[in-house]
């Protein structure tokens, strides 16, 4: 097995779509000579020419909808969003286009099409480029969203999502691309919408993804000092969402905590506390958690943006209001 980080998990995903399939190309800002604002696409312009690595103009509308009518035509492009911030400018052309295109001609067009945005806050770059909307393209019917929080998950997922024949939202978490783990040689594939259990419990369920899941690891081994085994699950991806695994879950400790970056109010963490209502009421010792970013603008001090964004500590200070563990 090879030991990579994040970013070079993914950079090794889209190399091998590019030499496997002529069809597939790149699109975004500064991806090319630049070689990538997070250096991701480094030396892609060089090996594979401008046709297939293509610097776009600073026009989000525009390279969401290009790809789009690409995807449309038969071609497999990857858009790189520099942050997800910015696909709020090409967000008619994701919704309205790319989402729908398929079923609005009975599945006769197909948009194969994948959006790679980096997302989440944390790295002191203010209100506009701190923000999390991987939970909205979740709530879109017609998208795939996925959210890796390791090497072994962001280049499995990133192969199923560029053979997929729908249009995905393939959200990377600023901060982790420099987490490190295992990648096997061999070739395999992460499946959408199955979870993973990253740490077995059974006296509370976390739940998370992304940036979070590391915030939940962090406060399972708090917990774990006073005798409190916590579950610590990681979605993965957000659509299709892997209910069954969480739900077997809070079935076993009868408790549960859902940790999200995003901010509380319209989260996507009230989607998954109310799947767990709805599915395992009866097996709850006490209401469903919730542990989100503050209701405000991300702020650029450190200080205060470290209040703004869960920690360990308030995922525990949450346990103990509820279950008094």
């Amino acid at each position: 097995m090879a030991e990579l980080i994040i970013r070079e998990a993914i950079r090794k995903g889209l190399q091998e779509a590019l030499e496997a399939d002529d069809r597939v190309f790149l699109m975004g800002e500064d991806i090319g000579v630049y070689q990538g604002s997070y250096a991701v696409t480094r030396g892609f312009f060089e090996e594979f020419g401008p046709e297939r690595i293509r610097d776009c103009p600073i026009a989000e509308s525009v390279i969401i909808g290009s790809a789009t009518g690409a995807a449309m035509a038969g071609m497999r492009p990857i858009v790189e969003m520099m942050t997800i911030n910015f696909m709020l400018l090409g967000i008619d052309q994701v919704v309205n286009h790319a989402a729908k295109m398929s079923y609005m001609s009975n599945g006769q067009i197909k948009v194969p099409l994948v959006i790679r945005a980096v997302t989440g806050g944390g790295g002191r770059l203010g209100a506009t480029h701190s923000q999390n909307f991987e939970g909205w393209y979740a709530s879109v019917p017609g998208l795939k969203v996925c959210v890796p929080s390791d090497p072994y998950d962001a280049l499995g997922l990133l192969r199923t999502a560029i053979a997929d024949p729908n249009p995905v939202i393939f959200a990377e978490h600023g901060l982790l691309y420099g987490k490190r783990g295992e990648v096997p040689d061999e070739h395999y594939t992460v499946p959408m919408g199955e979870a993973a259990v990253r740490r077995e419990g059974t006296d509370i369920t976390l739940v998370a993804y992304g940036r979070m899941v590391y915030t939940s690891l962090e406060a399972a081994d708090r917990l774990a000092e006073r005798g409190v085994e916590a579950e610590v699950i990681d979605l993965r991806t957000l659509q299709p969402l892997d209910t069954e695994t969480i739900v077997q879950s809070v079935e076993k400790t009868n408790r549960v905590v859902i940790v999200e970056e995003n901010w509380r109010t319209g989260g996507f963490s009230a989607e998954i506390a109310s799947t767990v209502h709805e599915a395992a009421f009866d097996y709850l010792d006490g209401p469903v958690g919730r542990v989100n970013g503050q209701d405000v603008p991300a702020p650029y001090n450190a200080t205060l943006e470290d209040l703004q964004i869960p920690d360990a500590g308030r995922v525990i200070a949450e346990i103990e209001k509820l279950y008094s563990l």
